[in-house]
């Protein structure tokens, strides 16, 4: 079959369509927080960490291997590496930019360089919503939510796990959300990384909605991986990496960092630490597969040290944030940072406060992939219906940030002093009438209404304006286009799996 027709890649009137996201390229600089000579000792200390702690991996012989060869120091599981080391590996190999392809070619979306990409929230056991509260995920709350995301401005990408649908059997339930993503939406997604044979799973689903050729030379699905921080890598996890990498597919590597958990307290060596485990999974894809692609991931920030909660927002979280993208940056290789992140119950005052601390640091870092940038409650429990389109009005906002200021001789706009001159207003001048449209970015759910306006209109606060958002995006939703052939043989794929395996619940 042809890729062309195995990929869904029809052309249908823009009318009739989803229009397609506007793809993020930043004009602005990042924020340089550190010195050269401070990044130099945050990687010194990295080295440190790696050569004389070492890092372990639990249970996979395999990975301890391709390290051995590549000249780490063995002892049974735990492998220390010469200063330099790992850096040369991630430095020597690891792409600087990739292409995430979608089936719907003007989705697919450049990890690195300038690029910026937005996922939803991942992971989340329990959704809320303004009728029906907080409960546990089930797979039409998955669904629902997908559709939702696809129909979003400001999200380039559909993630996985948008919600646990807790009603499906643990063993089976990556086979729904992966085919859930691959039917319902043409945004780029993640696989599944629990075990070994989930992600094999995920690489096989890909390979009959794009053709199995397709993938050796194009990346079509990627994989996010938690270190068991501190200085641990799971066997299961760094079969996942292998499964990925070999298959020529991207793997995100993530440290899970909380201050005074599983790192220090101190920002400077949780820092050097993320650094350190970051690398160590980047250089096992190199090792598996030179030039797959892979991306530099981080998700550090601060727990009180009252209740061990882990808290969102704060300075310190910020400051490593900013300090990680410098040290990407120095690698030269795509980031991935955290997005919307709060402990709040609900999305409100708080909610926004957080959200907003934790997404703006990783945006002026330079970050190029941002999960959980939409929906995102209460630590990560919670995947909140209202929220998701309340941070997606957000994201929109930093597109505009990001685009920097236009300096051409629309924009100086001087037509327009000459037309107005002194004294008088712009409001109805012949330039104010010809970018009025697109002049400023319009928030969908600010109200700039008068008292009066806004009471007659049923008074209705921002919650209440995203409940009224989501059902109509949901109403509205068309699916995109996937030949039926293709889908029938994903159909008899995930039966074909679930029948194999009795149900189990862990």
């Amino acid at each position: 079959m042809a890729r062309t027709n195995r990929r869904g890649n029809t052309r249908r009137g823009r009318e009739e369509r989803v229009a397609a996201i506007v793809r993020l390229e930043r004009q602005i600089p990042c924020f340089d927080l550190l010195s050269s000579e401070s990044v130099d000792l945050i990687e010194l200390h990295a080295d440190r960490i790696l050569s004389e702690v070492g890092i372990e991996i639990r249970g996979d012989q395999a990975a301890i291997d391709l390290f051995a060869d590549a000249g780490a120091d063995v002892d049974g599981e735990r492998l220390r590496f010469d200063a330099g080391l790992i850096t040369s590996i991630v430095k020597d190999n690891t792409p600087s930019t990739f292409v995430q392809h979608s089936r719907n070619p003007e989705r697919s979306v450049t990890m690195g360089g300038n690029n910026t990409v937005f996922a939803p929230g991942y992971g989340m056991p329990f959704v809320r919503d303004l009728e029906g509260g907080r409960r546990y995920g089930t797979m039409a709350d998955f669904e629902r939510l997908v559709k939702i995301n696809h129909t979003l401005e400001w999200t380039h990408h559909s993630g996985l796990v948008i919600c646990e649908p807790t009603d499906i059997a643990v063993n089976k339930r990556h086979l729904d959300m992966v085919g859930t993503h691959l039917r319902h939406t043409d945004k780029p997604l993640l696989g599944a990384i629990t075990t070994p044979e989930r992600a094999l799973d995920s690489l096989d689903m890909a390979r009959i909605v794009y053709g199995a050729d397709y993938l050796e030379d194009h990346c079509v699905i990627m994989g996010n991986i938690n270190v068991n921080s501190p200085l641990v890598f799971d066997g299961q996890v760094t079969q996942v990496i292998r499964n990925y990498a070999a298959a020529n597919q991207g793997m995100v590597i993530c440290p899970f960092i909380l201050g005074g958990a599983m790192g220090p307290v101190t920002p400077a060596g949780a820092i050097a630490q993320a650094h350190a485990e970051a690398m160590v999974g980047v250089a096992l894809t190199q090792l598996v597969r030179p030039g797959a692609p892979a991306i530099y991931g981080n998700f550090l920030t601060t727990m009180s040290l009252r209740s061990g909660a882990p808290t969102f927002g704060t300075p310190e979280a910020a400051l490593a944030y900013l300090a990680v993208g410098q040290l990407a940056r120095r690698l030269g290789v795509p980031l991935r940072c955290g997005g919307s992140f709060t402990s709040s119950k609900l999305p409100d005052a708080q909610a926004a406060q957080e959200s907003d601390a934790s997404l703006m640091p990783a945006v002026l870092s330079g970050t190029n992939f941002v999960l959980h940038a939409a929906g995102w409650l209460e630590g990560g429990l919670v995947m909140d219906y209202e929220k998701l389109v309340l941070d997606n009005d957000r994201l929109g906002m930093i597109h505009t940030l990001l685009q920097g200021v236009a300096l051409d001789e629309n924009s100086f706009a001087l037509d327009g002093f000459h037309e107005v001159g002194p004294g008088n207003h712009f409001l109805g001048s012949d330039h104010t009438l010809a970018n009025y449209e697109a002049a400023y970015f319009e928030s969908r759910f600010g109200d700039s209404k008068s008292w009066e306006q806004w009471r007659d209109d049923g008074g209705l606060d921002a919650r209440q304006r995203a409940h009224l958002d989501w059902n109509r995006r949901l109403n509205e939703y068309e699916k995109p286009v996937l030949p039926d052939d293709v889908e029938a043989e994903l159909d008899e794929f995930i039966a074909i799996r679930k029948e194999a395996v009795d149900d189990a619940w862990y």
